[in-house]
């Protein structure tokens, strides 16, 4: 192996990896020289390969952050110290003398009881401790000998008895309550980190501009005082319009309000402390210089606005104060607004209530990376290899944590983020799982086919996820879709993390769907989810006029091809659906889809998983997904609308039949 080779592996890059297919494939060394210098680790010379080895064996990021689990012996790398006395602070402040033990494999300490992040006081330094319960909360622990479900909603796309632009979380309460009737327990939203308020064509809730705070576009007016004026809405949301609209009248709320919401407002800010402020100041410097220059992220501010904490941002602050004001009031209400929703799912007797969504990034220009961008990567976006859900390749345009960096913060920033998400839910789904792992990354300009996969602190990670998630009593559900690394789903399965496990995906070596009664107890069952065609979408071949319209990259070597295809995979979905007994007629035509929509929901509610999630677009039978993959323009992403309010669509006969056959379907 060459010297590049050797230090893109102890930079924790895969040079060889298998691909979704099964066929091995081998990452180019031009990728990696500059993958390596995004890292930087310079890699374009031997003399700059040598210069970047001695700088990792220098980092002690290693030796900054131990996990373990409750009472197994804990171990740490030799350069940590060496073997004798040390002192163990545990997180309620309780100290004790331990000793470390001398082991091939490094220090040993013994186990720790006590769950919780510690630390340990060594002479020559201090090392932060995770111990971590032996799993995640579990779906058995919020509904005891109950087998689960409930809808995915896109927050937006929803509708109440108001002419609203596009739904929010007062919609999404209506909505709770609507199917906590019909007996669902759970309700999975698309997620709600803070975007751009300023900018109304950054709508995408996967490129946020932050993780740790919300989206202000989907705060309630209502609980301010203020009920929303009808603003009409087609089928298509208009977000131009729809973003500075809802922003002036959420302005108008904020200017009129009086003391007992600014008392509020300022106990909230002061309980945010200094993370929140920034976030507010970065919203209204990034309002300012959009407005002015068109510059979409803060690297395109003047260079002294660079530093959050220089001088030119603390005086921007002093003289737009109510501009910072503003935008801390928006993260106000929109938390009571949140809050309100999740208050109202519990209430109407869901076990979980919602199931929040943790996106796998952010937008590299956004509040997080201002504020914070020795946490992220610099210069790579994270993304996916060609595989079947993108058979192009993926990169998204967005970053993520930097696996030295979270070692070196004590993954102060993940368990922030996490924090965030489980403060009003009963669920998170962690978006790309996978990253836990490892994260296809891509030089910034690049082509997705010239990425690699980085490695990833994944039992660290998943230790503090069971951590988080027994503080919170959520369940956790893990996005293990496309090219899934070897050992990852049994290590989800040790923690009682759920996997997904897809309708169109569930098949055997014949590509037979595999039956019911087969699927893993220990995961979360779905007819889809929102980058995956419809189930009447599906078999009416939606999908496919998608891709033979856009030019898309398809298995098929012609359009009659792929359209062939589908037919005989029609064949093998129906004959699934009538030998677990959930459908009984002959396989219905292309066009005639409800027959088809009631049997799959019914077949992924009979299965043994301990949830089951239905997206609503496949609860009322709808032809139309609401994202596709690799697109922007192209296909009207994130603006699609439900056909009518949340109540009276759950009410129409042939809905509220096709719930009651899920509801009777878990409760079999």
């Amino acid at each position: 192996m060459s010297d590049l080779h050797d230090l893109a592996t102890a930079a924790g890059l895969h040079i060889e990896w298998e691909d979704a297919m099964g066929e091995a494939q081998h990452v180019a060394d031009e990728a990696l020289v500059a993958i390596l210098a995004a890292l930087g680790l310079p890699a374009d010379s031997k003399a700059a390969i040598a210069a970047s080895r001695d700088k990792l064996m220098e980092d002690d990021a290693d030796c900054a952050f131990v996990s373990a689990d409750a009472g197994q012996s804990v171990l740490l790398p030799k350069r940590c110290g060496a073997a004798g006395p040390a002192e163990l602070v545990l997180e309620n402040g309780t100290r004790r003398d331990v000793k470390l033990e001398a082991t091939t494999d490094g220090l040993t300490l013994p186990g720790i009881n006590t769950v919780g992040y510690h630390r340990l006081v060594l002479p020559n330094r201090e090392v932060r401790l995770a111990i971590a319960p032996p799993r995640c909360f579990r779906v058995s622990d919020a509904a005891p000998g109950k087998r689960i479900w409930g809808p995915a909603v896109q927050i937006a796309a929803l509708r109440d008895d108001r002419p609203t632009a596009y739904g929010d979380f007062g919609t999404l309460a209506d909505t709770a309550r609507a199917f906590a009737k019909r007996g669902a327990d759970a309700l999975a939203i698309s997620p709600i980190h803070a975007l751009f308020p300023a900018d109304p064509s950054r709508y995408s809730p996967y490129a946020p501009s932050s993780r740790l705070f919300l989206n202000v576009l989907y705060a309630d007016p209502a609980l301010a005082g203020f009920p929303v004026p009808a603003q009409g809405g087609g089928e298509l949301i208009d977000w131009t319009h729809a973003i500075p609209e809802r922003l002036r009248l959420l302005r108008q709320a904020f200017d009129a309000s009086g003391e007992p919401v600014r008392d509020a407002v300022r106990i909230y800010a002061d309980k945010g402390g200094e993370e929140l402020q920034r976030h507010a100041r970065f919203d209204a410097l990034h309002a300012h210089f959009f407005t002015g220059t068109g510059a979409t992220g803060w690297q395109g501010w003047p260079a002294e606005f660079h530093d959050p904490a220089g001088e030119a941002v603390t005086r921007f602050a002093a003289e737009h104060a109510q501009e910072v004001d503003f935008y801390l009031f928006l993260q106000w209400l929109a938390k009571q607004s949140l809050d309100a929703a999740q208050n109202a799912a519990k209430e109407s007797g869901m076990a979980l209530g919602l199931i929040a969504d943790l996106a796998v990034g952010m937008d590299g220009g956004g509040s997080h990376a201002w504020s914070r961008r020795e946490d992220l990567l610099a210069g790579l976006s994270i993304g996916a290899p060609p595989d079947l859900l993108g058979p192009d390749g993926q990169s998204w345009g967005i970053t993520g944590f930097s696996p030295q960096a979270l070692r070196r913060t004590a993954f102060e920033p993940f368990i922030a983020t996490l924090r965030a998400a489980l403060d009003h839910a009963g669920g998170i789904r962690v978006d790309h799982a996978l990253g836990l792992r490892r994260l296809w990354v891509v030089p910034e300009g690049a082509s997705p086919k010239d990425g690699a996969f980085l490695t990833m602190p994944l039992d660290d990670m998943l230790r503090v996820l069971a951590i988080e998630s027994q503080r919170a009593k959520a369940v956790v559900i893990g996005e293990d879709l496309g090219t899934v690394p070897e050992g990852f789903r049994p290590a989800m399965d040790e923690k009682a993390m759920l996997g997904m496990r897809v309708l169109w995906f569930e098949r055997d070596e014949d590509g037979e769907v595999i039956p019911p009664g087969e699927w893993s107890a220990d995961a979360a069952s779905m007819t889809g989810t929102h980058d995956l065609p419809t189930v009447a979408g599906y078999w009416q071949g939606r999908d496919i006029d998608w891709t033979w319209k856009l030019g898309r990259t398809s298995r098929a070597k012609d359009e009659a091809e792929d359209r062939a295809d589908r037919a005989e995979d029609r064949e093998r979905l129906w004959r699934a659906f009538t030998a677990a007994g959930v459908a009984d007629a002959p396989e219905p035509a292309p066009g005639d889809t409800r027959p088809v929509v009631d049997a799959a929901v019914a077949f992924v509610a009979s299965t043994p998983c301990a949830l089951a999630i239905l997206p609503m677009e496949d609860v009322l039978g709808l032809e139309e997904q609401p994202n596709l993959p690799g697109t922007i323009d192209q296909h009207p992403n994130w603006r699609r609308r439900m056909p009518d309010a949340s109540p009276a669509l759950l009410d129409r006969p042939e809905v509220a039949a096709r719930l009651d056959r899920i509801q009777s379907a878990r409760t079999r």
